[in-house]
């Protein structure tokens, strides 16, 4: 039960395609689209649709941003 739980919570963090449910993998093309609600269309699924995105990104992984950077001693 705790491990479905655990499962379950990770999964609604995701981002997934709007068109096919997809979770996008780290160092994949997304694009973003405008609407009702912002859309994240994977690549695979980008050609269905005519407009042109707002925005395409890179999916980065997780932890990007969070990792020890070296810096210069004073």
């Amino acid at each position: 039960m705790l491990l479905r739980r655990g499962v379950g919570a990770l999964e609604a963090d995701r981002d997934r395609c709007s068109d096919c449910g997809r979770t996008p993998l780290t160092g994949e093309l997304v694009h973003l689209y405008a609407g009702r609600q912002h859309q994240i269309v994977c690549e695979l699924c980008r050609r269905r649709h005519r407009d042109a995105p707002v925005a395409s990104e890179l999916v980065r992984h997780c932890e990007h941003g969070h990792a020890v950077r070296l810096t210069r001693a004073a």
